[in-house]
């Protein structure tokens, strides 16, 4: 097949809300209906429900299940109708080989940010743009392991405020940018001030290494972009937000960030495998590495009701992470939950990023031991959670070999809470 006209659905819906009759099902494409309606009576499936269904049989109804049906038509089919659902037919289509997927529909977003982004900028401006992100993709004149394109967005979306004032004072390609303009775009900067330097430094690196430019502008460059040290969050804050945030999914990553300084990514990449309830110890994961928080009662308690919640909800749910939605719940490639989920927990006022400052910033004012201090961060930084000394082996449990009597736990280290109205204390095992 050469290419394929994609269908008009319109004057199917017409005919379905007219009443008039339609074709009926054959034999496999009943089968199909039904099979899906026993998954969405007993295995809770999300976006399963009636209006899938209704999607499922109206498709089968006049293309058939004999051949794969296009990915195009179940989209198309339930924009073309109200109370039609496209993506739990997908996936159901998609296990049973029933379905014939478009490659265009599935583009990583954030790729298609930035080619948006490049669009909408002069073609000048562009073209270099797009060299310093062939850079960042690995595909410039020196090799080098290459940036995701959600790593390139958040530069692009650093520098976007400094391109358009480039762009107001006349600046048609960025040969023209001199040393006295970087350093007022490094001046004039309101937000995300550390993400703009680095941004900038990265841009014209790259353009000088794909000799795009021949000078760097931002080679004198310094200064790391902190203004001193962060606010702190109010106390009477976390209490109020415990309050707002009524479910049992936002109450524990509230609890991980203000508790434990787990970063978002940190916390979407939890599995179920990590969290050991009966010994009260999650395991945080970055890349290969792994790192151990004992939970301390209140965390443990929502950590409970959260894992309670979510076999009530999907119990039949295949995807490993911990933290799940109904649209995570039962995709076909199981993955974690999406970023903006995490962040839409939080009210108004107060993120995430705030709320991890604020927890470490106490922890500071609390002792003066730096390797105390930094044991939340170091697994951050990809340091793994061995610290820099030799600890002593772990013997506790272990009956002593005279006497019989078990050895008691080693002391851990002890990390005082951020919530005044809750008794308790956190630790975070050392070694």
């Amino acid at each position: 097949m050469l290419f394929r006209i994609r269908r008009e659905w319109t004057p199917v819906i017409t005919r379905v809300r007219s009443g008039q009759p339609l074709p009926e099902l054959s034999e496999r494409a009943g089968l199909l209906v039904e099979e899906f309606d026993s998954l969405r009576r007993h295995r809770r499936r999300p976006g399963s429900g009636r209006e899938a269904q209704r999607a499922l049989a109206l498709l089968l109804r006049f293309l058939g299940a004999d051949a794969p049906v296009w990915e195009h038509d179940v989209r198309d089919l339930a924009r073309a109708g109200t109370g039609l659902r496209a993506r739990a037919v997908c996936e159901f289509l998609k296990v049973r080989d029933l379905l014939a997927e478009a490659p265009e529909l599935h583009q990583d977003p954030d790729r298609v940010w930035i080619e948006a982004v490049l669009d909408s900028l002069p073609l000048q401006l562009a073209t270099e743009v797009a060299t310093w992100v062939e850079v960042l993709r690995g595909e410039g004149r020196r090799p080098h392991p290459a940036r995701s394109f959600r790593c390139i967005r958040h530069y692009l979306a650093a520098l976007r405020p400094i391109l358009a004032t480039w762009q107001e004072a006349g600046i048609a390609s960025l040969r023209e940018v001199t040393d006295e303009d970087v350093a007022q775009a490094a001046l004039s900067r309101t937000r995300n001030s550390v993400g703009q330097l680095t941004a900038l430094r990265s841009l014209f690196r790259a353009l000088k290494q794909g000799r795009t430019i021949f000078r760097d502008p931002t080679r004198a460059l310094t200064g790391h972009g902190h203004n001193g040290l962060p606010r702190s969050v109010p106390s009477d804050v976390l209490p109020i937000m415990f309050e707002e945030v009524a479910s049992a999914f936002g109450r524990l990553i509230v609890a991980l960030v203000a508790v434990h300084a787990l970063t978002g990514e940190s916390i979407r990449a939890l599995h179920l495998a990590d969290l050991d309830l009966a010994h009260g110890r999650l395991t945080v994961r970055r890349g290969v590495r792994r790192r151990s928080v004992q939970l301390e009662p209140f965390t443990h308690q929502l950590a409970a009701d959260w894992l309670a919640e979510r076999h009530l909800r999907w119990p039949a749910s295949a995807n490993p992470h911990l933290l799940i939605t109904g649209r995570t719940a039962f995709a076909a490639a199981a993955p974690p939950v999406h970023a903006t989920t995490i962040l839409r927990i939080f009210p108004q006022g107060v993120n995430l990023d705030m709320l991890r400052q604020d927890r470490i910033l106490d922890e500071a004012h609390a002792g003066t031991d730096p390797l105390h201090v930094d044991a939340p961060l170091r697994h951050q930084r990809g340091h793994g959670h061995a610290v820099h000394h030799r600890c002593p082996p772990r013997t506790h449990g272990q009956a002593d070999p005279v006497t019989g009597v078990p050895r008691a736990r080693r002391p851990t280290t002890a990390i005082s809470s951020p919530f005044p109205e809750f008794r308790y204390c956190c630790t975070v095992v050392m070694c």
